[in-house]
């Protein structure tokens, strides 16, 4: 483990989690998290940004240097508890991503919470795939809320018999919004940025009156009979360990292909750091590769 762990931890955790532990005001959080974003996500040199449209949700392209117009892309959903975060802040980790694949990177700026309640994210998510996916082969990728919200994605493309995406991959991924796993407590002093004590409210934000058992919402009660390959990392102290615990069993009672990164003491979705925290780094680099052995011989890999 790196010396920048520890001392990035111990920043996040006096000054993140306190933050989060007490702001209530959802515009607030949006703001200081696309501030903190500008100071400390950077995108690599010779990466490229582009902004569109696909069936009425807008979206941010991230291209790392080199990556293909052709081919595969991957659509990636971003982490902020359904209530914060949009492709701007999530959009220089893709772009490093980007550079490491080949493969263009799309952001959907789906609709957030309170004002925009649940199903509004799953649905923006499925149009957004839908008209990608009607282009080209698609990797699915999301951290957080925005990596549950990935995995009920695919539930729902499963069920309705839509064209799979080749694989799907989540960092840190939200996937049970009972918060029934037994790390939301255990994890509660130990995790160095999310406070357990707002996840009940943060999820009324976003559900409103919807049953937090609902597959939609909680995919970790769906079904993936048929699921593409799927790759999950958490770190062992954050309160969403079993989340990505419990969703692995899941898919493999379903006969699903899982890879299960469990590591040690890092930070809520320690891959946006990079290439700040040398973890960070390594992460990508190896989901990266997990990525590239998943594509079609055609496209060179």
């Amino acid at each position: 483990m790196s010396l920048c762990r520890p001392l990035l931890n111990l920043v996040l955790r006096l000054r993140e989690k306190r933050f989060l532990a007490k702001v209530e005001d959802p515009q607030v959080l949006r703001n200081r998290f696309e501030q903190v974003a500008r100071w400390l996500f950077w995108p690599p040199r010779g990466c490229h940004f582009s902004t569109g449209v696909l069936d009425g949700v807008p979206v941010t392209w991230a291209r790392g240097a080199g990556a293909s117009e052709d081919g595969p892309a991957m659509l990636f959903l971003h982490g902020g508890a359904f209530v914060f975060g949009s492709p701007r802040t999530h959009r220089a980790m893709l772009a490093r991503l980007s550079e490491r694949t080949g493969l263009p990177a799309c952001l959907p700026s789906y609709r957030l919470a309170p004002e925009h309640p649940f199903p509004a994210a799953l649905e923006d998510a499925l149009s957004a795939y839908i008209a990608l996916s009607a282009q080209r082969d698609v990797i699915l990728g999301g951290d957080s809320a925005g990596g549950g919200l990935a995995l009920a994605l695919m539930a729902e493309i499963l069920k309705h018999g839509l064209r799979k995406p080749l694989a799907v991959f989540c960092f840190s991924p939200l996937t049970d919004l009972t918060f029934s796993g037994a790390s939301i407590t255990a994890n509660a002093r130990a995790d160095a940025v999310l406070p357990a004590i707002r996840t009940g409210e943060l999820a009324t934000m976003y559900l409103g009156d919807a049953n937090p058992g609902d597959p939609r919402a909680s995919p970790l009660f769906a079904r993936f009979a048929g699921a593409p390959p799927v790759w999950m990392t958490v770190g062992d102290t954050e309160i969403l360990l079993d989340d990505t615990r419990r969703m692995a069993e899941r898919l493999r009672e379903d006969g699903g292909q899982v890879t299960e990164v469990i590591t040690r003491d890092l930070p809520h979705v320690w891959p946006i750091f990079s290439p700040l925290l040398p973890e960070a780094t390594a992460t990508l680099d190896t989901l990266a590769d997990w990525i590239n052995c998943r594509l079609p011989k055609t496209t060179g890999s």
